[in-house]
């Protein structure tokens, strides 16, 4: 089951000291550890420049794993796009690094491996060894791998893993050997608080990583080592934020930004029924494929063309021939999807009232005085909005210049709906630009730390490579989506529920992810997550992104309210 590969990034720890595990992930998605020793010399090599870069910038370096073992000779890892990469046939692998407490499995030289039809012992992803480790401790004797995506039971007793639909059995065993490298956390120089450079921590920094702000991780297995000491998330900001201006450069005017920007074109379908047992409900946003106006249509298509000279007699009509239509390409479709968005002066118009006699105060967009000219009017033309126009947002009551709020609203998704600058109020309803997905449901009896009063809500995210849409920053060029599935939990009790619902929410607004430029490997043109922080660790808070954190379901509220999704979107349904 494919999972996000994990940055190796500075993380939150309570000791300094910690060991990594480095994995590569096949084609089918499973994640496989490599061997102690190469791991050693992995994260020997990394470590070497981690402390000059933190991982923030571009780490120009290969590491040839056949210094390490000589059976490898073929493969190095390219750290830059986090990738293993086989020399005589191209071959490119996605690679992670976690990290782990020492009393851990990884951190003790134990290791879980299951028998491969070949008669060879493959070994479990280090996640999945740390849990059966800690589980086969607790006295447990069928431990059940629902919680980290396996559909699979392992029988102590019997050292069997059996599959939950086939019921097929194969041998499993535990194997004692080296430890995996210890390594230290690193933080940057005279960073003094918590560090967290996930891509949502890091999301509109642009400079590295954020303290203050409770965490969420790229990776989605959860661990299990010992418990540790929880890390409670910190306040999420208010609403009154400081605003920094525009850039001007970057706005696009109103006659000149491109039009080809769509409503959303992800209608959800009715959650369908799954086969597993543990599943609930499914969204899957698959959209129309609508295709772009003009003669193409779709293959198949029949269209009548007046016939050329002939000898038949001239009452004759037009002869109908078939004509075989290109199908569109993806990049067509791609581009195509959706219908027109309302005409940007219609939705400032729509919010705003504006006033005849300007305010003595500063439009904090363009930074001037509300009395003289926008300072955007050299970059933003409009019919119907004048350079000196001042209006006040409806509901909030602050006060711009009208071409101001027109830039900023060009410069966004164009979606219909608008924000305060200011107080960051959303005006109609805020879609995103997330591309189409699919998210599931299941729920099973295993609690969470900090919520043993109930079970817990698994929620799996999957979006696969695709085209950017005229929404997205390169319209028209392939993005990708790495890491997918992606898996996040929830307490099973009626707060839980509530977050729940308004993921869901958010999911059809497609505001749960974006198109961007990954904070963790600096790749561009992939899927991000976008702003609403989720728990992708279900037994350990180590790095604050799992559980226990008694202020993570109220924070994750005011995020959703932050995107405009509240409870009153509930009633609306």
């Amino acid at each position: 089951m494919a999972m996000a590969p994990s940055s190796s990034l500075p993380q939150v720890y309570p000791s300094p000291v910690v060991v990594a595990v480095w994995e590569w992930q096949d084609a089918f998605g499973t994640w496989h550890p490599y061997s102690a020793t190469v791991c050693s010399f992995i994260e020997q090599q990394f470590v070497q420049q981690k402390g000059q870069r933190f991982g923030l910038g571009s780490l120009a370096h290969s590491i040839p794993l056949g210094q390490a073992d000589p059976s490898l000779a073929p493969y190095i890892i390219d750290l830059p796009s986090w990738t293993q990469f086989r020399q005589d046939t191209g071959t490119m692998r996605s690679v992670r690094r976690h990290l782990f407490s020492q009393n851990s499995a990884p951190g003790q030289g134990i290791v879980w491996e299951w028998l491969g039809d070949d008669g060879s012992w493959i070994a479990y992803e280090a996640s999945v060894c740390d849990y059966l480790e800690q589980q086969a401790a607790r006295g447990v004797q069928v431990v059940d791998l629902a919680p980290l995506g396996y559909n699979y039971t392992i029988n102590y007793a019997t050292l069997t893993q059996t599959n939950k639909t086939s019921s097929f059995c194969r041998n499993v065993r535990r194997q004692v050997g080296p430890g995996y490298p210890v390594t230290s956390v690193i933080a940057p120089p005279g960073h003094m608080g918590l560090v967290c450079s996930c891509q949502q921590c890091l999301h509109g920094s642009g400079t590295g990583p954020v303290s203050g702000r409770y965490r969420h991780s790229m990776t989605n297995l959860p661990a299990y080592p010992a418990p540790q000491a929880p890390h409670r998330t910190a306040t999420v900001f208010g609403a009154h934020q400081a605003f920094a201006p525009y850039n001007k450069p970057s706005l696009s005017g109103a006659r000149s930004a491109p039009r080809l920007n769509t409503t959303n074109p992800w209608g959800a379908t009715p959650p369908a029924p799954g086969s597993q047992s543990l599943f609930h409900s499914s969204l899957s946003h698959l959209g129309p494929q609508l295709l772009p106006s003009g003669p193409s249509t779709s293959s198949g298509a029949s269209a009548s063309f007046p016939s050329g000279p002939s000898s038949s007699s001239p009452g004759n009509a037009p002869t109908t021939v078939p004509v075989q239509m290109p199908k569109p390409s993806r990049v067509q479709q791609a581009l195509a999807e959706g219908a027109s968005k309302p005409e940007p002066e219609h939705v400032i118009r729509k919010y705003t009232e504006e006033l005849r006699m300007a305010p003595d105060e500063d439009c904090i967009i363009c930074m001037e005085k509300l009395s003289v000219t926008s300072g955007y009017s050299d970059v933003t033309a409009s019919r119907s909005l004048g350079p000196m126009a001042v209006g006040r947002l409806t509901k909030c009551s602050h006060t711009f210049h009208l071409l101001c709020l027109l830039a900023m609203y060009c410069n966004g998704n164009k979606d219909g709906s608008l924000q305060c600058p200011s107080c960051k109020a959303i005006y109609g309803e805020k879609t995103g630009t997330q591309p189409r997905g699919k998210m599931e449901v299941f729920r099973y009896h295993t609690s969470l730390p900090g919520h043993e009063d109930c079970g817990t809500i698994l929620i799996v995210y999957n979006i696969q490579h695709g085209i950017q849409g005229p929404e997205h920053p390169s319209p028209g060029k392939p993005f990708t989506a790495r890491g997918f599935p992606r898996q996040c939990y929830l307490p099973d009790n009626p707060q839980g529920r509530k977050v729940l619902e308004l993921l869901k929410v958010a999911w059809k607004r497609r505001l749960i992810f974006t198109v961007g430029t990954s904070s963790t490997t600096g790749e561009t043109d992939t899927v991000v997550w976008n702003e609403i922080h989720h728990k992708t660790e279900m037994d350990r808070n180590l790095t604050g992104h799992g559980y226990p954190d008694p202020n993570y379901l109220q924070n994750v509220l005011a995020e959703l309210a932050a995107q405009g999704v509240t409870e009153d979107c509930l009633e609306q349904q």
